[in-house]
């Protein structure tokens, strides 16, 4: 989230089939306090096999007529929601991935409900789009749960800080989300034991507390009014994070760079998250500078 995406749509992928209710109220709730836009997109597979007239055929207009009447249904949804918010639809042939990484060259937030599926189901179905998503999109990617939790009071987001740069530009998005919603931030590093030699832990908790102030002291600057603790987890990243979330808004974590396959420029931890975190799971890409 930087300060262009002030002007850019929040983008909200619908699925006709299972409808993410969760998603379309915290995408309406987000682009409400943005002041931005909201943009409902909604993908129809294409066909496998491009013969003159298949689009044409009686099983293509039904796919696209449901399309049509679920983006109706949720522009109605987030209108109630949010009377005075502007709403748009726009339906396109393609794979829902493909769609929403297009769309998300020009949008300042990209919004998926999660459909839990496994992990390899969701790296190699075409019709997924969490992991294809938030591993190529050029915006952040907001990936929300449907199942109801308790976020606690006063509300707070983690992020997840390794030194790297992706980890930097994650704490610059958690900043300005919590600096909207009157939250604070928990940066958070984990510590992880070796599997094989000798290592004095304390010397190493020390080394990774130093390392996570070093990490978040020049860019807070920006955001004094936002308060912002610093914890040090032993454990599985993945897990760790995912507890420290627990009762959170959001975890945000940055993701790698362009190079690999989807999971690969995802990176383990993010991904892990996708399946693993009960708060939604804010995946942040590099700037083209940190990524060149």
């Amino acid at each position: 989230m930087t300060s262009a995406s002030d002007v850019l749509p929040i983008v909200l992928g619908v699925d006709a089939v299972n409808p993410a209710d969760a998603a379309l109220e915290w995408a309406t709730d987000e682009a409400a306090r943005r002041g931005v836009p909201l943009r409902l997109v909604h993908a129809v597979m294409p066909v496998t096999h491009r013969v003159r007239g298949v689009e044409d055929t009686a099983h293509h207009k039904a796919l696209r007529q449901l399309g049509d009447e679920a983006l109706d249904k949720a522009m109605a949804r987030a209108r109630e929601q949010q009377p005075g918010l502007e709403v748009t639809t726009f339906i396109t042939d393609a794979t829902p991935a493909q769609a929403l990484v297009r769309q998300s060259a020009h949008a300042g937030l990209v919004v998926l409900g999660s459909r839990q599926l496994g992990r390899l189901a969701e790296v190699l179905s075409a019709a997924s789009t969490t992991v294809p998503v938030s591993a190529n999109a050029a915006c952040p990617v907001a990936v929300v749960p449907e199942a109801e939790r308790t976020v606690e009071d006063p509300p707070y987001l983690v992020v997840g800080v390794d030194g790297s740069s992706s980890a930097d530009a994650a704490l610059d998005h958690a900043l300005e989300a919590a600096a909207l919603r009157g939250a604070s931030v928990r940066a958070v590093s984990v510590w992880q034991r070796p599997l094989v030699g000798f290592l004095d832990e304390q010397t190493a908790l020390e080394s990774c507390h130093r390392q996570l102030h070093e990490a978040t002291a020049g860019r807070s600057g920006a955001h004094r009014d936002v308060p912002l603790s610093h914890t040090v987890l032993r454990g599985h990243p993945v897990e760790a994070l995912a507890q420290a979330a627990e009762h959170a808004l959001a975890v945000v974590v940055g993701r790698r760079g362009r190079e690999g396959f989807s999971g690969m420029r995802l990176g383990s931890v993010p991904q892990g998250l996708l399946h693993r975190a009960a708060c939604p799971v804010v995946s942040v890409p590099p700037s083209a500078h940190e990524d060149s």
